[in-house]
């Protein structure tokens, strides 16, 4: 009965494995030798590696140019007007400018787009010629592109061989690479027209709020100056932020937005002001 009790009780059985694995090496582990560190570490896999770019594509930077513009310009506009005393002045100077301005951005944005596509389909046309007219032209001017990344011409002929059997490839890596044109969207001059327009609109709308609700100028002056200050400073804060992805630059952007827009505001204010002075 005594060894039949003994064999069963849960504290004369012995410990888990893990158990005996734990304390043998939280005991001994000054005696490890390095070779059996590095071995039971290298069995731990590797926290994966995560890739932190910033996005900064085309329908960004139409943003920023297109709210950036939007708020210096009219800002600059409505300041100089409300100088000389009415809001209704400002009001409809700030919204002839607004839609015409919106209307400039969105048409340049178009024009560049257009312009942009219609280049590299010139380009891409030329390189089919040359890949099919003058190929061994063509050919060394693979290897002449992998050498500028210190690529030997032994190391590249196996991938300039294969480059060389899809003609759709070759003029693609010619295109890439050769004269760095990534093929642009289709639809790209739409969009970027549409982008740039709306953003330089809701830009420009910022300034002018105050005005549409306040009769004096002067006083609609200063709420504006105090509601474009805080929009100019989150903007360029925000905007390096996201291309920089720095506090650092975020803060830096957001001083070099606000002395941006106040220069060109006390400019403006200040030339409309003289020439009423003048008269």
């Amino acid at each position: 009965m005594a060894s039949s009790r003994r064999e069963t009780s849960p504290l004369l059985q012995s410990p888990p494995a893990d158990l005996l694995i734990e304390r043998r090496s939280s005991s001994a582990g000054s005696r490890l030798r390095p070779n059996m560190v590095n071995r039971v570490s290298s069995t731990v896999p590797a926290a994966p590696h995560v890739e932190s770019h910033s996005n900064y594509d085309a329908v960004l930077r139409d943003v920023i140019l297109g709210f950036s513009d939007g708020l210096t310009v009219p800002f600059a506009l409505t300041a100089g007007l409300s100088s000389l005393g009415s809001t209704k002045l400002v009001i409809m100077g700030g919204l002839a400018e607004l839609f015409s301005g919106m209307i400039s951005m969105g048409l340049g944005a178009y024009l560049a787009g257009v312009t942009e596509r219609q280049h590299w389909e010139a380009e891409h046309a030329r390189e089919c010629w040359e890949v099919d007219h003058v190929p061994d032209m063509e050919r060394n001017e693979i290897f002449e592109i992998l050498a500028e990344y210190g690529i030997s011409r032994a190391a590249a002929e196996p991938l300039a061989r294969e480059l060389c059997k899809d003609k759709e490839q070759w003029v693609r890596f010619m295109m890439d690479f050769e004269l760095r044109l990534p093929e642009p969207d289709v639809s790209r001059a739409w969009i970027s027209a549409l982008t740039m327009g709306m953003s330089y609109f809701v830009g420009g709308l910022v300034p002018m709020l105050p005005y549409f609700f306040m009769d004096r100028a002067d006083s609609a002056l200063l709420v504006s100056v105090a509601i474009t200050a805080v929009i100019l400073l989150a903007f360029g804060y925000l905007k390096n932020w996201v291309t920089i992805r720095t506090k650092k630059a975020g803060f830096w952007g957001a001083m070099q937005t606000l002395i941006i827009g106040a220069a060109a505001a006390g400019t403006s204010y200040a030339i409309v002001r003289l020439l009423d002075t003048t008269d």
